[in-house]
């Protein structure tokens, strides 16, 4: 596969590992995880891919990249280019990214009709895994359980489920555990696994983030992060920069918390 054009050193990782980074329910800090975290892997010298599967683009627009029509993964599902044509640079240091636009809304009714519908991701990056010019792969996934967010999990070694701080917390991650195992039933995967949950929107000012915190812990008590994302202005505001937390506001609250999840990320999935 060639590489692609960046500013990075060369370099090959002994593995590549791939992570989706999902909750079906939108609103829950998943695109601004998959974003910052990829960035504060970089940051760590962790020369990181992340691949917007969601028709909404906004990771891709989170990083300022402008949606390009034909720019996305569609083609490449459909076997008609690959996913290294697809790869851009982005203006972090070590990260590259596979943007989205809105054609690849209308993958989520055609795979459904295409022959091994599940494995359709997974064989697009079998190159770019198997070049090991990564260390981590992070796929921003849609906000529902569908046709994409199931190639993603078919295609992953872990899913890193982002959690927002609310009552209705535990019934989502009930749900989206329970796909995990519907898909090794059905042998789309055989490797996939629960690899990690970051609490979101945290505000240690109210009790019910901490309850809700405690509760999470008490039915998973190896997989929730120590870190918390805090509630912050500032992560709000920085997509609308084309910028991620640590380029808008690198001393902000935001910007430590993803600094210090993508060390504990990288200790916790030995990525090296």
């Amino acid at each position: 596969m060639p590489r692609p054009k960046s500013n990075a050193p060369s370099r090959t990782f002994k593995v590549t590992k791939v992570f989706s980074i999902a909750n079906q329910k939108g609103g829950v800090g998943k695109t601004t995880t998959a974003v910052n975290l990829a960035a504060g892997l970089a940051r760590q010298g962790i020369r990181t891919l992340l691949v917007d599967l969601d028709a909404q683009a906004n990771a891709t627009s989170a990083l300022g990249i402008e949606k390009t029509e034909g720019k996305s993964l569609y083609k490449v599902l459909h076997g008609e280019a690959t996913a290294a044509d697809m790869i851009v640079v982005t203006s972090t240091e070590k990260l590259d990214l596979i943007p989205s636009e809105v054609d690849l809304a209308a993958v989520e009714s055609e795979l459904a009709q295409a022959e091994n519908y599940l494995g359709r991701l997974r064989a697009s990056l079998a190159p770019i895994i198997d070049a090991k010019i990564y260390g981590a792969i992070l796929i921003d996934c849609p906000p529902a359980l569908g046709m994409l967010s199931m190639n993603a999990l078919s295609a992953s070694d872990y899913l890193f489920v982002t959690l927002q701080t609310e009552y209705l917390a535990m019934e989502g991650l009930g749900q989206i555990v329970g796909v995990v195992d519907q898909l090794k039933d059905a042998g789309a995967t055989d490797k996939l696994a629960l690899g990690g949950i970051v609490m979101t929107m945290y505000d240690v000012r109210t009790k019910l983030s901490r309850q809700v915190v405690e509760e999470v812990k008490t039915h998973f008590p190896t997989l929730v992060m120590e870190t918390m994302i805090p509630r912050t202005i500032r992560l709000s505001e920085c997509p609308s920069h084309g910028q991620t937390i640590f380029q808008y506001d690198v001393h902000s609250p935001g910007a430590v918390a993803y600094a210090a999840l993508a060390k504990e990320f990288i200790k916790r999935f030995g990525l090296k």
